[in-house]
């Protein structure tokens, strides 16, 4: 006798083809979802009249921003003040990321110290810092320059140029001279090399033994090479100090109250949050690490530079990416304290166009824009770090 043909399963008994029938009619609900939103509201426009599409982004804007890192007026477009605003939002985000890595790495390191008054200070701040939200922090910060620190007639002047009051941080700087666009060149020429340089230095010790001062030669040449180009370039001295000319100053330059308000806010809510991912990621290392790495003689900084922070990174990227993101959409609350980012700059163009479709739709996809970038390169970084199989 003959095999007798397989049993046929029947559609709704089939694990695969009903997964597909699920699918099929989950993208067919999202769909017929996605149809009655659009209708809906392209209907609900046209019934009051509203104007949409882009348009308005050429039209004058007619509104001045406080603070810009380009030439702005009020005379140009809706297009450039939003450009204003998106340049605040990556300034603030840029910088404040960069300090809250350094801070809150600290921080975390000094959380596991054996020093008893070092680890309870880290253990307070951090405590301190987690459970305040982070809008009342910028509040505070904000209450703190305005009413707390004198008008300019009175301001603190620790150090000649520099002078602090409610108006920000007024400093002297350069005078504009054609040298300091070479020496910016040569900052980046500088770190090109000591990126090869630092890739020379691992093949050259893993083939020898031989530790090589990569860190004081990175320092000379980040350093020396900018120094070196300022000198060839006739060393120019001269520097914009600011005066004091009625209720304000005038020339240097300035960080406003708002600028430092937000940042300071958000990078010392952050912090307290990547201290803990810090101290997570080095307990996550065996302790029996430390301990060879002592028995083979190396100093306390050496065996945290050298074996245990490469080990905790593997733990420590990935939540880190989360509280880098976090700062990031956390900047959006600059609007509560007048500091000009996208959302504020965005804001004032919704209620002067009636936009508000538009408007909030580039809200989201700048913010998802920086997201996406930020993980993409938090991923990239993580796998570069990540062990390698054989």
């Amino acid at each position: 006798m003959g095999t007798p043909p397989p049993a046929t399963v029947p559609f709704y008994n089939d694990p695969k083809k009903r997964s597909i029938l699920f699918q099929l009619l989950t993208l067919l609900m999202v769909g017929l979802l996605a149809f009655y939103l659009i209708s809906n509201t392209l209907a609900n426009v046209e019934k009051q009249s509203i104007a949409t599409g882009f348009g308005f982004l050429e039209k004058e804007a007619a509104f001045e921003i406080g603070e810009s890192a380009l030439s702005y007026s009020a005379a140009d477009t809706y297009g450039r003040a939003l450009v204003v605003g998106f340049l605040n939002t990556l300034i603030v985000s840029l910088v404040g990321i960069i300090i809250t890595v350094i801070l809150g790495t600290l921080i975390g390191i000094a959380r596991l110290s054996s020093n008893w008054l070092v680890s309870k200070l880290a253990a307070a701040y951090i405590e301190v810092f987690q459970d305040i939200p982070v809008l009342l922090q910028l509040f505070f910060w904000y209450a703190f320059f305005y009413n707390v620190l004198p008008s300019p007639r009175q301001a603190i002047h620790p150090i000649m140029g520099v002078f602090l009051s409610n108006r920000g941080l007024v400093f002297a700087v350069p005078e504009t001279h054609p040298v300091y666009k070479y020496m910016g060149i040569s900052v980046i020429v500088a770190c090109v090399v000591v990126y090869f340089l630092r890739r020379w230095a691992r093949q050259r010790q893993a083939r020898t033994g031989q530790p090589f001062p990569i860190f004081r030669a990175s320092l000379a040449l980040v350093v020396g090479l900018p120094l070196a180009t300022w000198a060839a370039g006739g060393a120019p001295t001269a520097m914009n100090v600011p005066v004091l000319k009625g209720f304000n100053f005038i020339g240097g330059a300035n960080i406003s109250p708002e600028f430092t308000a937000l940042l300071l806010g958000l990078i010392f809510y952050t912090a307290a949050f990547v201290a803990e991912v810090v101290r997570a990621g080095i307990q996550s290392v065996s302790k029996g690490q430390t301990e060879a790495a002592k028995s083979l003689g190396l100093r306390p900084s050496q065996v945290l530079n050298l074996v245990i922070l490469p080990q905790a990174l593997r733990v420590i990227i990935p939540p880190m990416t989360s509280q880098m993101l976090n700062l990031t959409k956390n900047s959006s609350l600059a609007v509560a304290i007048g500091y000009p980012d996208f959302v504020s700059v965005a804001g004032t163009t919704i209620n002067q166009t009636g936009q508000a479709i538009e408007g909030v739709a580039l809200m989201m996809i700048v913010y998802l824009t920086l997201s996406l970038l930020t993980s993409a390169f938090m991923n990239w970084y993580n796998k570069k770090m990540a062990l390698v199989e054989r």
